[in-house]
């Protein structure tokens, strides 16, 4: 019998059209022999909907369209079954099919950062990549930096504040980030990914406005040091808690000081020595494969992928960016992207790992953790509640 995947994309983010282009590749390349696979769109209004359409990307440009063609759809628990259903004008919508796997290809807020993840757990769903805790640590910058220099993982100097204490004391914040950090300065929303929001200030002026920019998407900011003599390179780990592996390891380039949304996602990137060159989304990204990295700075890319991953309760298949000084080659970790673009599947096509192969392991992995889940004790089989107010009555000093 075919494992039912229900393939989850769209979402209330400013990265939506990027989660379409993702899923889109993935929908393309689940094994048929093996999956039923089913659709699922979640439009920019928190709405659901299901088409077979959807296999073809070619209805999402127009996303008005995308939603008629579809039908709108709940979730429900029916005993030990997620099945879902179409909504109606009437007590009950019909069923469409039970999914045994939810295959969430969610990028940024609302999806990536442990939104969607709590909802599926809540209804003890099978979904891959991370869970809820994972999730929110891996998509929040502030709390990703905290947790990785609390388990000695190598991060650039950085500080933080929220929207309300920056409009109430401005100059305090800005003094407080010029005596802490040298110009330049990247500035980041703190809870967005694919360049979003990013920019370089190089004064005091330039730091304000980009501050600004940021306070647009997010009300809390990351502010850090530039490195001047930069290597920007990446690696992908698949795995859990239990077992990670490493994908090969990229040197990203891009036009200018940063790597933007239209180096990412533009259609004149291309992939150097990339065996994917026209698959769209992040495979597109002017990249170089192999890094050209010694021994050693490669070694220690690997060795604090594993250790950042493991210390912020990764599991799936997480992109991890690093920063290296030329000068030093000191390597830190800038950030976990844990459902990353196009799935990273051009770093790992480069180690043997077939697009269709990283799939099925995402889906092996998520059955795992279900397993594994099950075994935990959640609830305990008694009630304290049974004998509740039997001593007295409202207000009695008997109260457990």
């Amino acid at each position: 019998m075919k494992l039912r995947i229900g393939v989850i994309f769209g979402g209330a983010s400013v990265e939506h059209e990027i989660s379409i282009i993702s899923a889109n590749q993935v929908l393309n390349v689940l094994d048929e022999e093996r999956y039923e696979v089913f659709p699922i769109y979640i439009s920019k209004n928190k709405d659901f909907y299901y088409s077979k359409q959807y296999f073809d990307i070619s209805n999402f440009k127009d996303l008005n369209k995308a939603i008629e063609a579809g039908q709108n759809i709940v979730f429900k628990k029916v005993k030990n079954n997620i099945e879902i259903h179409t909504i109606e004008n009437k007590l009950f919508g019909s069923k469409i099919s039970e999914i045994d796997v939810f295959f969430v290809v969610m990028h940024g807020t609302n999806g990536e950062d442990g939104t969607l993840q709590g909802m599926l757990e809540s209804l003890d769903a099978t979904y891959t990549f991370c869970d809820t805790k994972g999730a929110a640590v891996g998509q929040d910058k502030v709390f990703m930096k905290s947790i990785l220099q609390a388990n000695g993982v190598n991060v650039v100097k950085y500080d933080w504040f929220y929207d309300c204490d920056y409009y109430q004391d401005e100059d305090s914040i800005i003094k407080r980030i010029e005596t802490n950090l040298r110009y330049p300065i990247i500035v980041k929303p703190a809870n967005l990914g694919s360049s979003v929001g990013i920019s370089i200030a190089k004064d005091k002026a330039s730091l304000k406005e980009s501050i600004s920019e940021a306070l647009r998407y997010e009300n809390k900011i990351v502010v850090e040091r530039v490195i001047d003599n930069l290597i920007e390179v990446n690696c992908a780990v698949l795995g859990d808690y239990s077992s990670q592996q490493t994908s090969a390891i990229e040197q990203v380039f891009h036009e200018g000081d940063l790597l933007a949304y239209s180096d990412k996602y533009g259609s004149n990137g291309s992939s150097k020595a990339s065996k994917n060159k026209d698959a769209g989304g992040m495979a597109n990204t002017k990249r170089l494969i192999p890094a050209p990295l010694s021994k050693e700075v490669e070694a220690k890319v690997r060795e604090l992928a594993i250790k950042g991953f493991k210390a912020l309760n990764l599991s799936g298949d997480t992109r991890i960016d690093f920063l290296i000084d030329k000068n030093t080659n000191e390597v830190y970790l800038n950030e976990v992207n844990t459902i990353p673009g196009s799935l990273a599947f051009y770093l790992w096509t480069e180690v043997d790992l077939p697009f269709d192969k990283l799939c099925d392991e995402l889906i092996k992995l998520a059955i795992k953790r279900k397993r594994e889940n099950k075994q935990l004790v959640t609830t305990f089989d008694t009630n304290v509640l049974e004998h509740y107010g039997e001593q007295g009555s409202k207000g009695s000093k008997n109260k457990v």
